[in-house]
């Protein structure tokens, strides 16, 4: 019952977030599974640490399909560019089982989950602040 109860909840959160909000959420979803991937791979877990690992590998993907080169195509490159090298490294970790991979993972990572940590919330306040005004 609290399953179904937490999996209509997170429907009904997706269907009204912002793309910002689900944005961040997907990275908050991909350092979740990154972490523990690399936790795993520290304490000899392989095969779950490679379940993490494809987890995060979906979201990477997902976040570079949604690319639109069309609206801003230096931003779309640079992105392009880190989440290729993420899925590298991601590429490495599932077939080495080695935490190494997952931190250059989580390095190269970390800035833009930290820039739409900042920005998202700025952007849903002016567009708020836009709307009330």
């Amino acid at each position: 019952m609290l399953g179904k109860a937490a999996q209509r909840y997170n429907q009904v959160r997706a269907s009204t977030s912002t793309p910002g909000e689900l944005l961040l959420a997907l990275y908050d979803g991909l350092f979740r599974f990154l972490n523990g991937a690399k936790l795993c791979f520290e304490n000899n877990e392989a095969a779950r640490g490679r379940e993490l690992v494809g987890k995060a590998r979906a979201i990477v993907s997902e976040l570079m399909m949604a690319l639109d080169y069309k609206a801003a195509p230096e931003l779309c490159q640079n992105l392009g560019a880190i989440y290729d090298f993420a899925l590298s490294r991601l590429s490495d970790a599932n077939r080495d089982a080695k935490p190494v991979h997952v931190e250059e993972c989580i390095r190269a990572l970390t800035p833009l989950r930290e820039a739409w940590q900042l920005a998202v919330p700025k952007a849903i306040a002016e567009a708020n602040a836009k709307k009330n005004g």
